[in-house]
This record gives C-alpha cells, sequence and structure tokens, in this order.
C-alpha cells in the first residue's frame, strides 16, 4: 500500500515538471560497507550506480570494494571519526586527541586498506566534524592522495567539514537526505520519495542508505520505478558533482 501511495504521489505532481529540460541528478551512497557480506553482495548487485562507501579495516571491505569497482560502481572510504556520544568507532577511526602526524597515518592507512577508494565520508563525526583544525589536517591527506572528493555526511548541524574542503579546493558535497534514519520499510519508501523531490528542486540531490534489509529491499525493489516516475537520474560521483558544480 505505502508503495502505491508514494508513487501516486509522484504521479500527481509530475505534470509541472514535464518539459522542464534536463533530468535532475540522484546520487545514492550505502554506508557501512565491509562488516556484512550477504548484505554487502546485495548492494553490489543493484542494478544502480550506487557509491559503495567502505569501513575500513572491515573483513569483507578489500573483496566487497573489489566487487563494486568490477560492477562499474563508486568505492568511498566511510572513515571512523569521534561522535559527540562516547561509542566505538572501531578500526580506522580519528578522534580530537590525536596529534597530527597520528591523525594523518591513520587516514592514510585506512585509505590504503580500501582498494579503488577516490573519495571519502564521515562515519559518525558530530564531535569531529566541528573543528576546523581537524578538518584541515584531513583535506591535507586528500589533497596529497590526488585531490579525493569529500562527502560531508551531515551528522551534526555544526559540521564545518564541507567548508573545509571548499577552503581547501577539494571537490566537495553534502548529504541532503538520509533514507533509513527509521528502519522500516515504509518510512524508507518515504525518504527516498524525499529524496526526488529534492533532486527536482534543487536540481541534485545526494541520499545515503545502509545496508539494512529493509533498505536494500526498498532498493531492489522500488529505486528504478521510483526514479522512472519521478523522471529522475540516477548517476555517480563525477557526474553529480560536476551537475552541481555547474549550478554554481
Amino acid at each position: 500500500m505505502g508503495r502505491f501511495v508514494a508513487l501516486l504521489a509522484a504521479l500527481v505532481w509530475l505534470p509541472a515538471l514535464v518539459g522542464a529540460g534536463d533530468r535532475p541528478a540522484v546520487l545514492l551512497v550505502i554506508d557501512d560497507m565491509g562488516d556484512r557480506p550477504a548484505e554487502g553482495d546485495r548492494v553490489v548487485a543493484v542494478d544502480a550506480p550506487l557509491v559503495c562507501s567502505m569501513l575500513p579495516h572491515t573483513p569483507h571491505a578489500e573483496r566487497q570494494a573489489r566487487a563494486c569497482h568490477a560492477a562499474g560502481k563508486d568505492v568511498m572510504l566511510h572513515l571512523p571519526m569521534q561522535a559527540t556520544e562516547d561509542v566505538p568507532l572501531g578500526p580506522g577511526g580519528v578522534t580530537l586527541d590525536m596529534p597530527p602526524e597520528e591523525f594523518r597515518e591513520v587516514v592514510t592507512d585506512s585509505l590504503d586498506a580500501v582498494p579503488h577508494a577516490r573519495s571519502l565520508n564521515n562515519h559518525m563525526g558530530s564531535l569531529l566534524t566541528r573543528h576546523p583544525g581537524h578538518m584541515t589536517w584531513l583535506m591535507e591527506v586528500l589533497q596529497e592522495e590526488g585531490g579525493l572528493l569529500f562527502l560531508d555526511s551531515r551528522t551534526s548541524e555544526r559540521t564545518v567539514a564541507k567548508d573545509m574542503a571548499l577552503e581547501a579546493e577539494l571537490p566537495a558535497l553534502a548529504r541532503d537526505v538520509f533514507l533509513d534514519h527509521h528502519r522500516d520499510t515504509e518510512a524508507i519508501r518515504a525518504q527516498l520519495h524525499q529524496l526526488f523531490r529534492t533532486a527536482h528542486r534543487e536540481g541534485t540531490a545526494v541520499g545515503i542508505g545502509h545496508p539494512y534489509p529493509e533498505t536494500l529491499d526498498v532498493l531492489e525493489q522500488d529505486l528504478r520505478q521510483f526514479a522512472e516516475t519521478y523522471q529522475v537520474e540516477l548517476v555517480g560521483l563525477d557526474e553529480l558533482y560536476e551537475r552541481r558544480n555547474n549550478q554554481h
């Protein structure tokens, strides 16, 4: 029923969009890959240019990164960063109390642990992304690695991460919509609906989801149909960045 209601809402809304020119573009990133083998394999198999964002030093990160790359999907490092809550970061995490040399070494090692990674976004990071100094260290590493793209997951309203990336003259994006804050298929469909409406309003939109069974069910069943109904193009990192950059 929820799928029907969401699609009906799109159809009601669409007449004003016909003839509007090029289709709006959506980038969809799947975070937290590398830990769950079966769910990660499902992400690889989705017929769409999903971005596979890998937690470093996890059991399946290397294999899944290679599989994503072979499937034509972009690979991203999902770098654990300190949050305001006291929660474990897992391997490859960076924290506020690290000196610059250790911070840079951890980031570099984490990038090396994910084959084909040519971009980075933050895992958690509601504390660390508020700090310009630490974000400057991060962007220096991305510069040294060839000017990698940074995606701000926007886990804090006070984040300065994207601003620091732009100051470092790096390609940078920011998340618009989280798909699965609530792990419920109807809620996820509603967020997908919101993502595509954002793309029509802004020209582009960036969504982030996770390899939860509920999220994967929605992507496998509905993503292509929603994109066609909304007349939205699903694109990879380079295409989305180019389009968003050309809007300004």
